[in-house]
C-alpha cells in the first residue's frame, strides 16, 4: 500500500497538469507575431506578407520579406503570372531547383541529380527555369537561384507541403 505523502504528490500532480491543460491559450499576439506586426505597420482592407531567414547548405545567407495590400492582389490579371507558376509544375524543375538550393551547380552535375537521360532534357528545363526567373545561369555552365526568388520559392513550397502543426484562424 502506497504511503500518503505519495498519494498526496500524486494528486498534487494531477491538479497541476490538469490546471496546464485547462489554462487560457497563449495570447493572440504570441500565437500571430507576424500578423500582429503586420497589423501595426499596414492599412487597408487587407495584407499578404510573407517573409523568411535561412542559410543554405551552401553557406550563402538569405533574408527576405515581401507584402502586398490584398486588394491589389484579387484586382491583379492572375493569367499575367502563370509562367513561372507552370515553369514550377514537373517534378524535373522541382528536382533542379532543389539541387542547386543544396549546392548543385553545374549542368553535369543537375543533370545527373535530377536522372535525366539525356543534355536535351536537362536544358529544357533548365530554359524553363531561366526564362521565368528562378534560375540564373552563371559563368562556365553554373546555376543558382536569384536572391531574390529563394525565400519566395520557400514560401510556395511552405504552401502545399502540409505542416506539421500549422497555425491557421477563420472568421469574419
Amino acid at each position: 500500500m502506497p504511503d500518503d505523502s505519495l498519494l498526496e504528490r500524486f494528486a498534487a500532480l494531477e491538479e497541476r497538469v490538469s490546471q496546464l491543460e485547462s489554462g487560457p491559450p497563449p495570447p493572440r499576439d504570441e500565437v500571430f507575431w507576424a500578423l500582429e506586426g503586420l497589423r501595426r505597420r499596414l492599412t487597408g482592407d487587407g495584407q499578404v506578407l510573407f517573409t523568411g531567414a535561412l542559410d543554405l547548405p551552401t553557406g550563402e545567407h538569405y533574408e527576405w520579406q515581401q507584402g502586398a495590400a490584398a486588394a491589389e492582389l484579387l484586382e491583379a490579371d492572375w493569367a499575367d503570372h502563370a509562367a513561372p507558376y507552370a515553369a514550377l509544375g514537373h517534378p524535373a524543375r522541382l528536382t533542379l531547383l532543389r539541387a542547386v538550393l543544396r549546392g548543385t551547380r553545374t549542368a553535369a552535375e543537375l543533370q545527373e541529380s535530377a536522372g535525366l537521360n539525356t543534355t536535351g532534357q536537362l536544358y529544357h528545363h533548365l530554359k524553363q527555369l531561366t526564362s521565368t526567373g528562378w534560375l540564373q545561369a552563371g559563368g562556365r555552365g553554373h546555376y543558382q537561384v536569384p536572391a531574390g526568388r529563394v525565400v519566395p520559392l520557400l514560401v510556395l513550397l511552405s504552401a502545399v507541403v502540409p505542416a506539421p502543426d500549422p497555425t491557421t484562424r477563420s472568421g469574419s
